[in-house]
């Protein structure tokens, strides 16, 4: 019995192994394709997870400090002289071919006795100045001066000039003398006509017995700060090396 029908069979005929009819197949629905929800940078969800986490405070409450938390500086000692060499009011900060003087005291007399020892620490550590009788040296003194003592006068026309000048003689001393002061005591300033008067002890520089530093050349006005406030005054000064 012949048919014109198509096979029920999904198998087409084509020798021992059908071909499969896909059109007779059920077929699935189409699928509508959802976006991917873009991702939330990682800062965001590491902030959302901390907030979720993070305990909600009372009202007026104080925040909680951790418990690691390093102790803050004492106020008299701000960030910037955290580098004070040793027990001294000065500290060497940093500068393109050059090095910057930074000396504080309770006044602008202390800001002046520190700056100066700052720049005689630079050319040598003032741990190894003794303040000792030099008898080589004993007669060669006249009465202003004793083998153990200098004396400094300076004089400018503002606060910038007096401290120029002021350690400018200073140097001149030292190149002139080889005097090293390890103590500098400020017994007069002026600053209405820009005078200063200055006593240091120390030694003659000997090259046997003292560490050679690094040799200032001079004075420089660049970056030249004064500050003075209630108990409190510092100077910085950038000097040619």
């Amino acid at each position: 019995m012949s048919s014109d029908a198509a096979p029920a069979n999904p198998l087409q005929s084509g020798g021992e192994f059908g071909l499969l009819n896909t059109d007779a197949l059920p077929q699935r629905p189409p699928r509508n394709k959802r976006r991917r929800p873009q991702e939330p940078a990682l800062e965001d969800s590491h902030e959302e997870e901390n907030q979720a986490t993070k305990p909600k405070l009372e009202e007026n409450a104080s925040p909680i400090e951790p418990a690691d938390a390093p102790p803050p500086l004492p106020d008299d000692l701000p960030a910037y002289r955290s580098a004070a060499e040793g027990d001294y009011k000065f500290e060497y900060l940093d500068h393109t071919a050059d090095v910057q003087l930074h000396a504080w005291g309770a006044n602008l007399k202390e800001a002046f006795q520190n700056v100066a020892l700052a720049m005689y620490n630079y050319m040598t550590p003032l741990t190894g100045i003794s303040i000792t009788t030099d008898k080589e040296h004993q007669q060669e003194e006249d009465n202003d001066n004793d083998n153990n003592t200098r004396q400094f006068h300076a004089q400018g026309h503002d606060m910038q000039s007096l401290v120029f000048n002021f350690l400018d003689e200073i140097l001149f001393n030292f190149a002139t003398d080889f005097f090293v002061c390890k103590e500098i005591q400020v017994t007069s300033l002026d600053t209405e006509h820009w005078k200063i008067e200055a006593v240091g002890k120390g030694e003659v520089f000997d090259q046997s017995r003292h560490v050679s530093g690094t040799e200032i050349k001079a004075i420089t006005y660049s970056a030249m700060q004064i500050n003075e406030t209630t108990n409190d005054a510092e100077i910085f000064v950038i000097v040619d090396i």
